[in-house]
């Protein structure tokens, strides 16, 4: 049985923080601050995700405008909790 661990903001700026995503990104970074996301970074960051929390999402594009800020994301992200459909 998987742990269901909430997804703060903290949670998403840990994944964000990946190397292969934003190396630099800094610690007192604003939840609102914009971010860029590219789509290999997105891709990456879905996948760490999906490994450490076992939460498996699939954003339609319409919804990829709400990847723009750690805020953006966190919320995007407990919005579509497992125990929903996801299957679009």
């Amino acid at each position: 049985m998987t742990t269901r661990v909430e997804i703060t903001t903290a949670v998403v700026r840990e994944l964000l923080s990946d190397p292969k995503i934003f190396p630099e990104l800094p610690a007192d970074l604003d939840e609102d601050a914009e971010l860029a996301l590219d789509s290999l970074g997105l891709v990456w960051f879905l996948h760490q995700l999906g490994t450490r929390y076992d939460l498996v999402v699939e954003p339609e594009d319409e919804h990829l405008t709400e990847f723009g800020s750690l805020r953006g994301i966190t919320d995007y992200l407990n919005r579509v909790r497992p125990g929903e459909s996801h299957d679009g």
